[in-house]
C-alpha cells in the first residue's frame, strides 16, 4: 500500500540539456529530439555505408503493416523530402502480401484488413501493389531459378556505384533538377484506381492454398513454407515490374531470433544470407534489410512518439498453445532472456555479423535447393 517512489528525471546523454524521454539501453537516456536524430541517422548511415542502392534506382518496399516495416516506410518518406539533409535518391514503391487465408480469417475480416491496408498504402503517396498469397499458385517455374545478374548494379561499392552517381547527376542537370526520385513521379506502377471494396481470390484458390498448408505436418514447417512463398511472391513482383532491389523491415530483434531459429532448423550454413544486410541469392533482385540495426524497443518508441500508423495482422493459425513452433519457442526464449540480461539479443546479432555468405553459394544448377535457392549441403 506504500506509494511508489517518484523517479528522478534524467538528462539526455547527447545534448545534455533536455529531459530524457526514454532509455534505449542501460545508461543511454535520450530526449525526443535527439532520439529522432539518432533514429534517422542510423537509417541513412546504414544505406550510405553499404552503397547498394544507386541514385535513380527503382526499389520495392515490402510493407506488412507491422511496426518495423511501417517505420522503414516513414524513414524513406522523410529521406525523399526536399528538406532532408542527405536526400535519398531512389524511386520507391510498396508491396503488401495479404495472407488472411492461412491465418484463418473470414472473408469479412480479410476485407477489413485489406481496407485498412489500402488506407495506409494510399497515405504514403507512393505507388503500391497489393498481392494475395493465393497468387503463388500461378507463379512461373522460373521463380525456382536465380535470374541473370544485372551488369553494373551487383557490386556493393567501387566504380559501378560512382558511375551511377555521376550518371544521375548529369541526368538531373539535363532535366533541370526535376527531382526524379520524388514519390509519385514513377506513375507507370501506380494501380489504375484501386477498387472501393478490395477483391479477394476465388474460393477454389483459397481452398487449394489451405490444402497445401495442411499438408505441411507441423507448425514449424508451415511457418517456413509461409516465409518461402511470401519471398517468392515479392521477388516475382519485383521482376515483373522492373525493380532491382527489395527492402524488407526485419529489426535487430527479429534477425537475432531468426539466427537461433535457423540454427535449430539446420540452416546454419545459410545464416549470413538469411539475416545479412544484403541477400543476392535471387540474382537479378537483391533483398536489402536496412532496419536490422534497430531493436524492437527503439522502433516501438519511434512509432509511439511520432504516431506512425500500423495494421495488426494475426499470426499463422495454430491450435497448439504450449509449443506451437520452433520459431515461437525461440522468440519466447530470447525475449525472456533479454529481460534479465539486456545485452542478449545484441550479442546474438553481433555474432551473426561475423558469418560469411560463401557456404550458401551453389557451384552449379544441380547443387542448388529448389525452395530457397541456396547451395545444397
Amino acid at each position: 500500500d506504500r506509494p511508489c517512489p517518484r523517479s528522478h528525471p534524467r538528462t539526455c546523454m547527447k545534448c545534455g540539456q533536455g529531459t530524457a524521454a526514454l532509455v534505449i539501453r542501460v545508461g543511454d537516456p535520450f530526449c525526443r529530439d535527439c532520439f529522432r536524430e539518432y533514429f534517422v541517422h542510423k537509417f541513412r548511415a546504414m544505406l550510405g555505408k553499404n552503397r547498394v542502392i544507386f541514385p535513380g534506382e527503382k526499389v520495392l518496399l515490402a510493407l506488412s503493416g507491422g511496426p518495423a516495416s511501417s517505420a522503414m516506410v516513414r524513414q524513406v518518406q522523410e529521406g525523399l523530402s526536399r528538406e532532408a539533409a542527405k536526400r535519398l535518391r531512389f524511386v520507391p514503391s510498396l508491396v503488401y502480401v495479404e495472407e488472411g487465408a492461412v491465418c484463418r480469417q473470414s472473408p469479412e475480416q480479410r476485407e477489413q484488413t485489406l481496407a485498412r491496408m489500402e488506407t495506409l498504402l494510399q497515405a504514403t503517396g507512393f505507388p503500391y501493389h497489393v498481392i494475395h498469397l493465393e497468387e503463388v499458385l500461378e507463379l512461373p517455374p522460373s521463380i525456382l531459378q536465380p535470374g541473370p545478374e544485372r551488369s553494373g548494379t551487383s557490386g556493393p561499392s567501387g566504380p559501378s556505384y560512382k558511375e551511377a552517381v555521376d550518371s544521375f547527376i548529369q541526368q538531373q542537370r539535363q532535366e533541370g533538377d526535376s527531382g526524379t526520385s520524388l514519390p509519385g513521379h514513377s506513375t507507370q506502377d501506380t494501380p489504375a484506381g484501386p477498387p472501393a471494396t478490395p477483391r479477394l481470390p476465388n474460393a477454389a484458390q483459397t481452398q487449394e492454398l489451405l490444402r497445401i498448408f495442411e499438408a505441411a505436418g507441423t507448425a514449424t514447417a508451415r511457418e517456413e513454407l509461409l516465409q518461402m512463398l511470401r519471398t517468392h511472391l515479392i521477388v516475382q513482383t519485383a521482376r515483373n515490374k522492373g525493380y532491382t532491389k527489395v527492402m524488407t523491415g526485419e529489426s535487430l530483434t527479429r534477425v537475432a531470433i531468426k539466427l537461433l531459429t535457423n540454427l535449430s532448423l539446420g540452416r546454419g550454413a545459410f545464416l549470413a544470407v538469411d539475416t545479412g544486410f544484403t541477400d543476392q541469392r535471387h540474382g537479378d533482385v537483391m533483398v536489402v534489410r536496412p532496419m536490422r540495426d534497430y531493436t524492437a524497443k527503439e522502433i516501438a518508441f519511434y512509432n509511439h512518439f511520432y504516431s506512425i500508423p500500423t495494421v495488426t495482422v494475426p499470426p499463422l493459425f495454430t491450435k497448439r498453445r504450449e509449443k506451437p513452433s520452433i520459431h515461437l519457442l525461440t522468440e519466447r526464449f530470447l525475449l525472456g532472456l533479454q529481460e534479465e540480461f539486456p545485452s542478449t539479443i545484441s550479442t546474438v546479432y553481433r555474432t551473426g555479423e561475423k558469418l560469411s555468405p560463401e557456404p550458401a553459394k551453389a557451384s552449379s544448377e544441380s547443387q542448388r535447393c529448389l525452395l530457397c535457392l541456396c547451395g545444397l549441403d
